[in-house]
């Protein structure tokens, strides 16, 4: 273990920063993202500053490996766009630089200031960065090529007691952002670390205070939730802090005044976690299918004439998932699939029917269909010569 020092306005060394050794926080190296490791070189060759930062060293910490790796640097946007050809800087406010390797996007932000408070944009210093950053567990710096963590904020304690700190006061840290109160909770119920009990009173009192979020970032933190492969345990803890009612009030609703209701729906989540557990890959309709089984098997009549049943299935979860705003083709997906459970096709609506009021029409099951008639073979399309533009045979 090293000390990091700076100095006061007197010119005194300042304790600032514990620098633990490999030996010290055991993260394994090979559970490190090559390209993450290259892309923190890379900018500490140009003379950057640059770390692996956030949630994937509290990962690698406790012995996961994790799904993200978030890089920090004291470079700007632009330079960091100059060294990487295959970036991009997104953000208007907010700017961060997005690196793109195969199908991963690796997000890269510059060290931020705390002189606009905690939200703000200005650029700033590592010991600055630090003080913006949610809580003690969430900011650590790993160096992968010197195999180090730098610790301002005894996170390194902090996960090792098994506790949830705040960094950032706790009378500002819901009020600047209230899906912090989320974030707690979540990582509360997906590391087995406990809440203090004054943070846990804060966390309940300023519950309110999710009104005023967005649809659209609540609609992100519900799909982090039931993608993570814990949804059931992290929608139980959320129930219990009174936060739930603000990402599903009808199916908390529901589940206050419908017998059964809550236990089903959990089970639906529990099923769904395995199935992400097992590594399998599912679209999103098939995600958000696990989401409205419940509720959809609650107000369906499956003898009712299946496309009439259909539309005002679709309508009714469309409500149900309120405030989560999903995209309209994947929550029809969703309620597609659960149709098919109960043996009734709906086909998808064709592109020139969307917008027409030409809804899909049901799918015949396979013993409806005559029995001794073939399919019609599809037309063979003729390709266009281009000098003369009469039809020409495809080349064999």
């Amino acid at each position: 273990m090293r000390i990091r020092y700076s100095t006061d306005q007197q010119g005194r060394p300042v304790k600032k920063a514990i620098v633990y050794t490999a030996e010290e926080h055991n993260i394994k190296s090979s559970d490190v993202d090559y390209e993450a490791i290259r892309i923190v070189s890379r900018l500490k060759q140009a003379g950057h500053e640059s770390y692996i930062v956030g949630g994937a060293v509290r990962d690698l910490i406790v012995g996961k490996k994790p799904k993200d790796f978030d890089i920090v640097t004291s470079a700007s946007p632009s330079q960091i766009k100059r060294l990487f050809r295959n970036s991009r800087i997104i953000g208007r406010r907010f700017r961060l630089v997005h690196i793109y390797v195969g199908d991963t996007i690796f997000e890269v932000a510059t060290f931020r200031s705390i002189k606009d408070g905690h939200t703000g944009n200005t650029f700033g210093t590592i010991e600055e960065d630090v003080l913006r950053r949610d809580f003690t567990l969430n900011a650590l710096f790993y160096d992968p090529k010197e195999q180090v963590v730098v610790d301002y904020v005894g996170g390194l304690r902090d996960i090792k007691s098994k506790i949830i700190r705040p960094i950032i006061p706790l009378k500002l840290i819901f009020k600047d952002d209230p899906v912090r109160m989320i974030r707690a909770v979540k990582y509360a119920a997906t590391t087995g670390f406990r809440i203090p009990i004054i943070v846990a009173w804060k966390i309940k009192k300023s519950a309110p205070l999710l009104d005023s979020v967005s649809p659209s970032r609540r609609t992100e933190e519900i799909f982090k939730i039931i993608n993570s492969g814990y949804s059931k345990q992290i929608v139980e803890k959320l129930l219990v802090y009174s936060l739930y009612q603000y990402l599903q009030p009808e199916a908390v609703r529901l589940m206050q005044t419908r017998p059964g209701f809550k236990q089903s729906y959990l089970e639906s989540l529990s099923k769904l976690d395995g199935v992400i557990q097992s590594k399998k890959e599912l679209r999103s309709g098939e995600v958000i299918s696990y989401f409205i089984r419940d509720y959809l098997n609650t107000i369906v009549d499956w003898k009712q004439e299946p496309l009439e049943a259909y539309r005002s299935a679709l309508t009714s979860c469309r409500s149900y998932i309120l405030p989560m705003n999903p995209p309209r083709i994947e929550l029809e997906n969703a309620v597609r699939m659960l149709f098919r459970e109960h043996g009734i096709g709906i086909k998808k609506a064709r592109t020139f029917e969307k917008g027409k009021n030409k809804e899909s029409v049901p799918e015949p099951a396979a013993e409806e269909k005559l029995p001794g008639v073939e399919p019609r073979a599809k037309k063979r399309r003729r390709r266009r010569s281009k000098k003369t533009g009469h039809g020409a045979e495809p080349i064999q």
